[in-house]
């Protein structure tokens, strides 16, 4: 019966179900222990293998950016804690990749051998694999509501520069009130929230001010990178 039992998968909007977990770093509370700040949390098939292998020396050679924009790394596999302990260890003394090298992972990686926590974020996908988790990507804000969700399948690697635009995208439509266009990257031109009525429609096209408008529905504006910087940023 419980084999069969269905777990909803979380939406964005939904508060992170929240655990408990043995991790490399300790015991955790999720998300309570990561109160206040962003937390990008991301399962990962199976230690010991080259893909996810190059995705954990690329996330702990970023980890010191992800940081300094107020993020937490957290990963997931449902391999063992000794397991965990024993690859993380051979990626920091013997493996060479794009110029990264002894690379250390200082971010916790949970145990979940029993596949709870996988099971109730949704990262185990039937028709993809039964017994490991796919490459999900949860974005979890200060407040503990998921915000992005990004799913990849076991053989394509993640693309990190995406996962750290996403990041800073997210808060800088928070902090500014505005959305973002497609391939947004501070210093762009952001989006500004669409007009509520036919007056305002009105002012807006016949506005010269910052905005530009193509048509009523869509205006942009200028916001300058080192202001987003300096909002997102800790310096």
């Amino acid at each position: 019966m419980e084999e069969n039992q269905v777990v909803s998968m979380p939406r964005i909007g939904d508060p992170a179900p929240e655990f408990t977990a043995v991790t490399t770093q300790g015991n955790i509370n999720f998300p309570s222990d990561f109160k206040g700040n962003w937390v990008i949390l991301f399962s990962h098939p199976a230690d010991f293998t080259p893909v996810c292998t190059s995705e954990f020396m690329t996330f702990a050679t970023m980890e010191a950016q992800f940081t300094e924009a107020n993020c937490k790394l957290v990963g997931l596999s449902v391999d063992g804690l000794y397991s965990h302990i024993a690859w993380l260890r051979t990626i920091k003394e013997k493996i060479e990749y794009k110029g990264m090298k002894n690379v250390e992972v200082k971010f916790p990686l949970i145990e979940d051998i029993t596949m709870e926590v996988a099971k109730k974020y949704g990262m185990i996908q039937p028709g993809e694999a039964t017994t490991k988790a796919v490459r999900a990507v949860f974005y979890i804000d200060p407040k503990g509501i998921i915000r992005t969700i990004i799913y990849y399948p076991l053989s394509m690697g993640r693309n990190f520069d995406e996962l750290y635009r996403v990041l800073i995208g997210l808060q800088t439509a928070d902090a500014f009130s505005v959305a973002l266009p497609a391939d947004w990257r501070p210093g762009d031109d952001v989006i500004v929230p669409t007009a509520g009525s036919c007056g305002v429609a009105k002012e807006r096209m016949e506005s010269k001010d910052e905005m530009h408008c193509y048509d009523w529905f869509f205006c942009t504006k200028a916001l300058d990178k080192d202001k987003v910087l300096k909002t997102v940023l800790k310096k």
